[in-house]
């Protein structure tokens, strides 16, 4: 079921809201229990062959947990640590059994093996209800996990909000906003800023990002295919699929926490206007927040971190961002994608490394500096967006040497056509009326200024907190752009709500529903 479908908007989200605070009214416990069984059927509406899979992982980790942190408790390390290492291991098992399975036979196969299997549909959110969990059993081991009730447990890995994409949840955030609920009231104040963020987040999902895929698609599938890709075709192609899985996932981050909120529920940040980022240490504490949280916590520090010099820092950074990038598909492109942002790392921290002692510039310098960092960050950002959209290496290849300018450098032929007349004397040039690249630019150009120059939904409510910042404050946005219960706010609101929901017509998947 998508936040951006009929189904969901009109039927499921008015019924589970209806549900939880009518059992609420009565008993915490049992709302909380409407609320997962109420998960559990989100989750079956995909398939409900793989309910008994999310169920049994719920069922296995919960009791894992409870064994494990009884026996770190009893002081039973030796018994604590294999339970851990079998849980963290059965898990991966399992991820990898349906996510990484195909790939590798695959890859054996190009290799000359002979080897065949069937092939194995993905459960949809696997990625996400397995990174959870694991972080679960991990603090139970390092006795940070207290004794929950299986109910709780259940809602925590399945809450429907973040079931599919993600965030990525972690318990000590959420098990204490659960066990808040002894009786849950329905808030007329989170109700109002939780669907005015759910409504800014499906104007983005709906008009922002979706048009973009028309002009992405076409010249990543003629790459794909061996149809004929013009330089300028290429970059506003790449730029054009940067922007849209920036809008797409941020439109489900915020549809995300406003969800949330009408519960009552906080949910943790995952997205902060990545593409303001003037580097891309900067750019990953803003891109996928519980994800980057994740692999430092659980991969990165458990590989040594910077504990062992500046070298093996690097391997470490290089292996975690090369695995979190296979975390995102079973491909080369994932792997390789992953990787390239592990050498941007090294080269960010090694660059901040010698200029440390530099003094830092100041005016004009300061201003130039960090448009250049800028600049920089998002060329770098676009360049690796190659590997994450391209179905094939090949492609992915293909695309970039076009873009460097090795199959050579052209206008459009209505551009140069245009550009061979006098502006003024042989009169306007049709190409800005009617040529679609110059209304495709157009569009990019200012997607790209709302992604620099507007506040986010967290400046915009910062208020009223619709989600929790791990101790991060945003900045105040302009007087004008702050959101509160006025008349002005609620037509804006209704009026993008309404072209929105004119435009739903067939659902369109938000992209990281494929990972």
């Amino acid at each position: 079921m998508l936040f951006n479908s009929f189904n969901f908007l009109v039927f499921f989200l008015p019924l589970a809201l209806l549900l939880f605070f009518a059992v609420g009214r009565f008993s915490g416990k049992l709302a909380r229990w409407v609320l997962a069984l109420l998960s559990f059927a989100f989750y079956a509406y995909w398939d409900v062959r793989f309910l008994p899979l999310l169920l049994g992982s719920i069922a296995v980790n919960y009791l894992l947990g409870a064994a494990i942190a009884s026996w770190t408790s009893q002081g039973r390390s030796a018994a604590a640590r294999w339970a851990c290492a079998a849980g963290i291991a059965a898990n991966l098992l399992l991820l990898g059994f349906f996510k990484y399975a195909n790939f590798f036979v695959d890859t054996a196969r190009s290799l000359g093996a002979d080897w065949s299997l069937p092939h194995i549909v993905l459960p949809i959110g696997i990625s996400f209800f397995t990174f959870t969990q694991i972080a679960y059993l991990v603090d139970a081991y390092a006795g940070k996990v207290k004794e929950y009730s299986l109910g709780d447990y259940a809602l925590f890995v399945s809450y429907f909000p973040h079931q599919i994409a993600g965030p990525i949840l972690h318990h000590h955030e959420m098990m204490s906003q659960f066990r808040a609920l002894q009786r849950p009231r329905f808030s007329l104040a989170d109700f109002q800023v939780g669907l005015s963020v759910l409504g800014i987040g499906l104007v983005k999902k709906v008009l922002f990002a979706d048009p973009l895929a028309d002009l992405a698609d076409p010249v990543f599938s003629a790459a794909q295919y061996g149809g004929t890709v013009q330089f300028f075709e290429a970059w506003c192609a790449t730029l054009a699929y940067s922007l849209q899985l920036y809008f797409d996932f941020s439109a489900y981050s915020d549809m995300a926490i406003g969800i949330s909120l009408m519960f009552g529920i906080r949910l943790p940040i995952n997205f902060d206007s990545p593409y303001k980022a003037t580097s891309i240490i900067e750019f990953w504490q803003r891109w996928h927040i519980t994800l980057s949280r994740f692999l430092r916590d659980y991969l990165y520090i458990a590989l040594g971190g910077n504990r062992h010099g500046h070298a093996r820092r690097y391997l470490n950074l290089f292996a975690t961002m090369a695995l979190g990038g296979l975390w995102h598909g079973a491909s080369w492109n994932f792997l390789l994608w992953g990787a390239l942002h592990g050498l941007y790392l090294i080269v960010n921290h090694a660059w901040r490394t010698l200029t440390a002692a530099r003094p830092a510039p100041s005016g004009a310098q300061r201003v130039i500096a960090r448009t250049a960092a800028w600049l920089l960050t998002f060329v770098a950002v676009a360049l690796a967006w190659v590997f994450f959209r391209a179905a094939t290496l090949e492609s992915a290849f293909h695309l970039l040497s076009i873009m460097i300018g090795r199959e050579g450098v052209a206008l459009p032929p209505a551009v140069a056509g245009a550009a061979a007349s006098t502006w003024g004397i042989v009169g306007r040039p049709d190409w800005l009326g009617s040529f679609p690249a110059a209304r495709g630019g157009a569009l990019l150009a200012v997607l790209l200024l709302v992604c620099l120059v507007l506040p986010n939904v967290q400046q915009t409510f910062r208020l009223h907190q619709p989600a929790l910042l791990h101790g991060k404050t945003p900045p105040s946005a302009p007087a004008g752009l702050t959101w509160r219960p006025t008349l002005a706010w609620a037509f804006a609101l209704a009026a993008g709500l309404g072209v929105s929901l004119s435009r739903l017509g067939n659902d369109s998947q938000f992209l990281y529903f494929n990972f």
